[in-house]
């Protein structure tokens, strides 16, 4: 397994590539890194032409894999740059999450497949974690399945198709881009699955966001919503209800299956998800199951 890792977003701690290279070269896995991919130049890990040579060059490289080191913010400034040529049929598969979010959505508006999850925080404490270990599985190209339990406002049901999506506050920003929703809506061959995490979000922003995505069209037309963890995002008073009641209102009107709460996004444990990937999903009193057939 060939890994390249770099940085198209924020800034990351060099000692996080630096452990988690050593554990995946521990797995027999080969690790290389962009030319700037431990950079910094503010916030961001080089300028936003040098992000897109180190992204590029990933992209057109003989690597399995490429590990987005971290996110942050930054591919906003560079996604419109990406040619949609680099989406070939051997392109490596992205991994990543939070501002990763824009290359899920270039992946599958394209018809790749990519990998939401971990980022560079393997260590050895956590290497034999189960979110750890199902992303090895899912990078190595083997199924994926999961059994969690029920929530409260879950609604029952089955689905199969494509699960889409990532962090709510990135795909609102690419709303009416060719890279939003809408653009993989239209584009899609199968039912839909949308999954949405985010982290540091006020409650009113939550409803602002999902009450775009009703608009706008995006929840009438996907089969199944999963929703993550909302990292920090707490529930406002003045609201009368949860950020989670908040997100089952704005779906109130629609029969798909709908689960909260899986462990997923900006929390210590982040299951992976293989975006544009057969899917099927199973809500019922038991709770999910999820499962996502192998590259």
């Amino acid at each position: 397994m060939k890994v390249r890792i770099i940085s198209p977003s924020g800034a990351v701690d060099p000692e996080r590539i630096e452990q988690s290279s050593a554990v995946m070269r521990g797995w027999g896995w080969q690790v290389c890194e962009g030319r700037y991919a431990r950079g910094r130049c503010g916030r961001f890990a080089a300028t936003a032409e040098q992000r897109l040579e180190d992204l590029t060059e990933a992209l057109e490289s003989d690597a399995d894999v490429v590990l987005c080191s971290r996110g942050g913010y930054g591919l906003q400034q560079i996604i419109d740059c990406l040619p949609a040529s680099l989406a070939r049929e051997q392109m490596p598969l992205v991994v990543g999450f939070s501002d990763i979010t824009l290359l899920h959505q270039w992946c599958t508006v394209n018809g790749r497949k990519s990998l939401h999850g971990m980022m560079c925080r393997l260590n050895a404490e956590n290497e034999g974690r189960g979110d750890v270990l199902q992303w090895k599985r899912a990078i190595e190209g083997e199924d994926i399945e999961y059994q969690f339990p029920a929530h409260a406002l879950n609604r029952s049901g089955e689905t199969e198709g494509r699960m889409v999506g990532g962090n709510l506050s990135v795909l609102y920003g690419l709303q009416a881009t060719p890279w939003g929703l809408g653009a993989v809506l239209d584009k899609a061959e199968e039912p839909v699955i949308l999954f949405i995490e985010d982290i540091c979000e006020r409650h009113y922003h939550i409803d602002r966001m999902m009450r775009n995505l009703r608009m706008s069209g995006v929840l009438e037309r996907i089969s199944g919503l999963v929703v993550g963890q909302m990292t920090d995002c707490e529930d406002d008073a003045g609201m009368g209800q949860s950020v989670y009641e908040t997100i089952a209102d704005a779906v109130s009107d629609y029969s798909y299956p709908l689960y909260f709460g899986f462990p997923a996004g900006h929390d210590e444990m982040n299951f992976p998800l293989l975006f544009n990937s057969s899917c099927r999903m199973q809500i019922g009193e038991n709770g999910l199951y999820l499962h996502f057939k192998g590259r």
